[in-house]
């Protein structure tokens, strides 16, 4: 292209998706709410071992699926970050004890690191330029 023309930009195949993800800390939103899950699915298993009584119970449960919920929320709202992280990290080292070792500490593993990966996210400095031409004030005469 020696004549100055510019090739037109090609669109990239999920362009849109891309942006939208790198806009949020989707990949800790999905660790914290796959541990959820896998605790959530460890609490189903047909072991004989696994007992679950009073309040103990209700937190086995309760836990789980608070951090699903965090992993998502994470997604959506990713101003609160830094809140759904801390409460991720926390309900990771609660599940130790109310949930199976923590989903036989895969669960627990997978919350953690998502809530270490949320809590460092930070959104991306580089924005693009105002469409409107900034307001310059006019020099001082002299």
């Amino acid at each position: 292209m020696s004549t100055g023309q510019h090739a037109a930009p090609v669109a990239r195949p999920g362009g849109r998706w891309r942006r939208w993800r790198r806009a949020r800390p989707f990949t800790a939103g999905l660790l914290i709410a796959l541990g959820g899950a896998e605790m959530l699915v460890t609490l189903r298993a047909p072991l004989g071992v696994l007992l679950h009584v009073g309040p103990q119970g209700l937190a086995a449960y309760l836990v789980p699926a608070v951090l699903v919920l965090c992993g998502v929320l994470l997604v959506a709202t990713p101003q609160q970050r830094v809140f759904y992280a801390l409460l991720s990290l926390l309900l990771g080292l609660v599940s130790w004890l109310t949930s199976n070792l923590g989903g036989f500490v895969i669960g627990m593993l997978l919350a953690l690191v998502g809530g270490a990966l949320a809590f460092a996210w930070t959104p991306d400095k580089h924005r693009p330029a105002p469409t409107e031409p900034a307001l310059a004030e006019p020099p001082y005469p002299g």
